[in-house]
């Protein structure tokens, strides 16, 4: 029998063996997930030293509502209009596909409608986190596989929604008659439909101008936006919906704004502690006694997951003109389960839809999932070199070459220009002026507003500012800033990337400093004009290279 546990030792237990799992996976290089769920099984079934109380239920489900906002903050109209034919296609397809083969496996495995129809939803979607983690470690986010497997999540993304709405509508109480089974999913859609008008009307007409005001400061921007978040969790508690939609849609009506990167970035850190806690629990709860009835389900599974949904892929891609190559690299980014199936899964228990046995049989089939895909993905080149030519690829009839919409389009040449003061923002005009492609990157977005050339609004300390703006293809960087110790971190930065950089120094130390990190021109106080500060900057030749 667990003891109890006051909350911050069970915490610290939790956070402990969370760790001691994650160094374990580091080494095999095996996602984190799996290292969180290790964690719980060891805490729990194994050693017997933690149970879930409620003060970490409630963790768990804040770091659940995070997860869903960042979701929902990924989800601009742009990145939407921009998934393209292949993304939807292929990502509708394969979840009906799924779904269907997923039913039909569990019936021939002796579950009942309800439980099928919750463990072939739990298997249809693939983990963002863990394959947008792995392609960004390959530096292959940007490839065409790449590109094409990120649209295809950010559709997933999309039916979970409906997917959590559909559960919304089931898990009001049990003995439900069919009648009232749809009547419920009515009123739960109908929520759905109530809060998502409240996000578009927040969206365009209360949050640009309130979060502009607030703006100025992060740390009141970042708090605004998680009481936003939390608001609307509240709004879907009084819809009697899924608390993790009034998050999803909170995050979508943030999406639109031009803060959404900013916040997504200081976000992540803290959903991270939350939904390690919530992984963690979810270790704790399975049931090792349940595993001699479900490891032939779980095996059938788990082989269905890492065959099937790549055979589903290869086929819808295959056919909409994609060579065999990408093809193939496409579809090995399917074989795992989400971290939504694991949400999926502890709702459903929460609900009384499933048992604890359906919960460590999906637990079991993500464990063995994404660990053997992670390792399909970081070595899919090798894997698809030792297929290239045999049967098994040569049968979904894709082509051997690359079709031109193969073609690799990267953004490459451009000039950065960091800190819109005065001088940046001169400096910024005068180079587009000269026909030169100009990046103006700002933390301020006033300072960005009627700019002629593209800008980006991001704090540059964090390297993923520095990625989005692709400083690795830039022709040249340029910074105005009068932050001493960002100025060193962007010339070291640049130096790494092989990018030649001005960077403004307002002292002679700090200039003795950029001379010895090798900055080819640094701006000093007497450069005062943005003639002499691009004259001289020609003529070292920086604009030719």
């Amino acid at each position: 029998m667990i003891a109890e546990t006051p909350i911050l030792e069970e915490l610290g237990l939790i956070l402990l063996g969370a760790v001691g799992c994650f160094a374990l996976v580091r080494y095999l290089r095996v996602p984190s997930i799996v290292a969180y769920i290790l964690a719980g099984l060891v805490l729990g079934p194994v050693l017997g030293l933690v149970e879930v109380s409620d003060a970490v239920h409630l963790i768990s489900e804040v770091g659940i509502a995070l997860l869903l906002f960042l979701v929902g903050l990924e989800l601009s109209l742009k990145k939407i209009r921009d998934v393209g034919k292949v993304a939807v296609v292929a990502g509708l397809g394969q979840v009906v596909f799924t779904a269907a083969g997923g039913l039909a496996i569990c019936f021939l495995l002796g579950f009942d409608l309800l439980q099928g129809i919750f463990i072939a939803t739990a298997l249809t979607f693939s983990s963002t986190v863990v394959v947008v983690k792995l392609l960004d470690q390959k530096d292959e986010l940007d490839s065409v596989y790449g590109r094409i497997a990120v649209g295809i999540f950010l559709v997933q993304d999309l039916v979970v929604v409906v997917a959590l709405t559909f559960l919304s509508g089931l898990g009001r109480q049990e003995g439900m008659e069919f009648g009232e089974i749809l009547t419920n999913l009515g009123l739960a859609f109908g929520g759905m439909v109530v809060l998502l008008a409240a996000a578009a009307v927040a969206a365009r007409w209360v949050l640009p101008e309130l979060l502009r005001k607030v703006a100025a400061s992060q740390e009141t921007l970042l708090v605004c936006s998680l009481a936003l978040c939390f608001l609307f969790v509240m709004g879907a508690e009084v819809m009697e919906i899924s608390l993790e939609i009034g998050a999803f849609l909170a995050g979508i009506s943030l999406a639109q704004l031009p803060y959404n990167d900013d916040l997504r970035r200081r976000v992540h850190p803290l959903m991270n502690f939350f939904i390690a806690v919530f992984f963690v629990s979810l270790g704790i709860q399975m049931e090792f006694g349940a595993v001699a009835q479900i490891w032939w389900p779980a095996v059938v599974l788990s082989l269905f997951v890492l065959i099937g949904n790549p055979f589903i892929f290869m086929l819808l891609i295959a056919r909409m003109g994609y060579g065999e190559r990408t093809s193939f690299l496409t579809s090995v980014t399917v074989a795992q389960i989400s971290e939504f199936s694991f949400i999926f899964a502890a709702l459903g228990l929460s609900a009384g839809i499933i048992g604890e046995e359906i919960l460590s049989l999906i637990g079991i089939v993500g464990l063995v999932t994404i660990g053997t895909s992670a390792f399909m993905i970081l070595y899919n080149h090798q894997l698809y070199a030792w297929l290239e030519g045999r049967w098994v690829l040569r049968m979904f009839g894709a082509s051997e070459g690359a079709s031109p919409m193969e073609e690799e389009v990267r953004h490459e040449g451009h000039i950065l220009v960091v800190g819109m003061n005065a001088m940046g923002r001169a400096i910024a005009r005068r180079l587009h002026d000269e026909g030169h492609e100009v990046l103006a990157i700002d933390l301020d977005l006033a300072k960005l507003e009627e700019l002629p050339c593209d800008t980006l609004l991001g704090n540059v300390e964090y390297r993923a500012v520095l990625e989005e703006a692709q400083l690795d293809s830039a022709r040249f960087l340029v910074s105005a800033l009068r932050i001493e110790e960002v100025n060193r971190l962007l010339a070291y930065r640049a130096q790494q990337a092989g990018v030649p950089c001005a960077i403004h120094s307002f002292d002679p130390a700090s200039t003795i400093d950029l001379n010895r990190l090798g900055v080819e021109y640094v701006i000093d106080s007497q450069d005062v004009g943005v003639d002499k500060i691009v004259r001289v900057m020609g003529e070292k030749g920086v604009f030719q290279r």
